[in-house]
């Protein structure tokens, strides 16, 4: 089913001759709903919740929560017609390789990733809703997921910015949706500051990038770049990298990671949880879009500074994770948050050796197959804090010690996604992915670059291991009443099948990946752009 659209042909002589000759078909076309169906299905179900919550009374606002999941199960699935073939819409009417939305087996992936996240993401939330207004939580959860996903099917720049928006836009009512917590305000007002001043560099980026080419499309500033008028050239250049800013920042590289970990620490847990995943699929696909494709005539330039990126993210992330002991004041979100910016760094690695290679798409689908591990088991052990949440609100390292006692299961879960992390067997997949980000700057992108994440890789173990070891250490007794000096023990509790599930569905996910490794890799090897 398609209706008729208006499209905007391009400007010039040429479309002054079309817009004559036939100006209904150079104004007309289809929508490609088969296409747009895996960003679209999140953002009407949005809206029939934001109306449904007007109506229902509050015992059974329950429900939206369902409505939510349907609605990204349905998503998901409307991914399975998308898989076999190369599907384009909002083309200019005067050059139909010009859209503006392009469904590609880069697409699909990328938003395979984003809707599966935020998927496990309302399974992480179904518990504990009686704390937030439902209708507006699952409204703003399915629009920022619809933003996600349509960010990797953008070939222009003005979409990807307000695809970007869109994903943002949301998490940051989200981030504050604690009404009179402090912690959670404080959260959404320095992700919002922070996220505002980077998409006005992003902006002042895009109108130098315009101003030099003529042009948003990403193909044909790809070719105005590479024939750009002399006196352009330093615009167009510095266009390029201040574009780059608003894309690190969602990905939260260092030096714009800060607003991380009090975020994460600040917002509802399941929301840290998406925000780790699901914002960085968006900035890392946004990022290889524009570096990959726009700017692929100044590989010169923005290689270089990917690759400072990788190495200052990595070992920042890594550095304050190692700092995050088992004492009191230590949470373990935040130590979640700090080790999520150093999994940005690797995420940044191959992007940056894309810039240095005669074959970038294989470094692509390298970095795709890495966010898909991390995806994975990184919701996992957010799972396992939900849980842990439950009996222990505060979070700390020193809650967990001892969790093997009292929830074997669980414990053993967390202990196989902590060992994922740092790529060490059992966690087979992470090892996988690891050695092919190491491998994918060995031999073709500069040399100081793979020594840099050999080290993090080695710090990475130390707080890795150290919170497994936690897990299975000796319990320590309860507390005195009153008592502020040691941890306060409290009875296991029933969890929440919604938790289980999740649980369970990240664990499994995780024990078939690391099973067969290769299934994950070659998948996203295919990843071409």
């Amino acid at each position: 089913m398609s209706i008729p659209v208006i499209a905007f042909p391009a400007t010039g002589t040429h479309a002054a001759d079309s817009l004559a000759a036939d100006p209904v078909t150079s104004l007309v076309q289809s929508v490609d709903w088969v296409a747009i169906a895996p960003a679209a299905i999140p953002a009407a179900v949005a809206l029939v919740i934001l109306v449904a919550d007007l109506f229902l009374p509050k015992e059974r606002k329950a429900l939206l929560g369902w409505v939510a999941v349907v609605g990204l199960t349905l998503a998901a699935l409307a991914l399975g017609p998308l898989r076999a073939g190369h599907r384009r819409t909002f083309c200019l009417t005067v050059d139909a390789g010009e859209c503006s939305y392009v469904a590609d087996h880069f697409t699909v992936v990328v938003q395979l990733l984003v809707i599966g996240g935020a998927l496990l993401t309302a399974l992480l939330s179904l518990h504990d809703m009686e704390k937030y207004p439902a209708g507006e939580y699952w409204f703003l959860l399915l629009s920022s997921a619809a933003g996600a996903a349509l960010l990797p099917a953008s070939r222009d720049l003005a979409t990807l910015v307000v695809a970007l928006e869109v994903t943002t836009l949301p998490a940051f009512a989200l981030v504050g949706i604690k009404r009179g917590d402090r912690l959670s305000s404080e959260a959404a007002l320095k992700f919002f500051l922070s996220s505002v001043a980077a998409t006005a560099v992003t902006l002042l980026g895009v109108s130098f990038v315009y101003a030099a080419t003529g042009t948003l499309h990403l193909a044909s500033i790809a070719d105005g770049l590479g024939d750009v008028q002399p006196q352009l050239a330093t615009l167009a250049k510095v266009g390029a990298i201040l574009t780059l800013v608003g894309f690190a920042f969602k990905l939260a590289a260092a030096p714009f990671h800060f607003w991380v970990p009090d975020t994460y620490v600040g917002a509802p847990l399941p929301i840290a949880a998406y925000l780790s995943v699901v914002g960085k699929a968006a900035g890392f696909s946004g990022l290889i879009l524009v570096t990959v494709i726009a700017f692929e005539p100044y590989a010169d330039v923005w290689g270089p500074v990917v690759a400072v990126l990788a190495a200052l993210t990595m070992t920042v992330g890594n550095v304050a994770a190692l700092r995050q002991r088992a004492g009191y004041a230590h949470s373990a979100v935040r130590l979640l948050a700090w080790s999520s910016i150093g999994q940005a760094g690797y995420l940044l690695v191959p992007i940056a050796a894309a810039a240095y290679s005669d074959d970038p798409e294989h470094q692509i689908g390298t970095t795709v197959a890495y966010a898909l591990m991390y995806a994975a088991v990184n919701l996992g052990a957010f799972a396992v804090a939900a849980v842990v949440a439950g009996t222990a609100p505060a979070n700390r390292l020193t809650d967990y010690r001892g969790l093997y006692a009292r929830r074997p299961l669980t414990a053993l879960a967390l202990a196989f996604f902590l060992l994922c992390l740092a790529g060490l067997p059992p966690g087979v997949i992470g090892l996988f992915a690891k050695v092919a980000v190491f491998s994918s700057i060995v031999g073709t992108g500069p040399a100081w670059l793979a020594v840099v994440m050999a080290v993090n890789v080695v710090i990475a173990l130390v707080y890795y291991l150290r919170w497994t070891a936690i897990l299975f250490a000796k319990p320590e007794p309860a507390a005195e009443p009153g008592s502020e000096t040691g941890p306060r023990a409290a009875p296991a509790t029933r969890t929440p099948a919604p938790l289980i599930a999740a649980i369970a569905l990240t664990a499994i996910l995780g024990v078939v990946l690391s099973g067969v490794p290769q299934l994950v890799l070659r998948y996203a090897s295919g990843a071409l752009l």
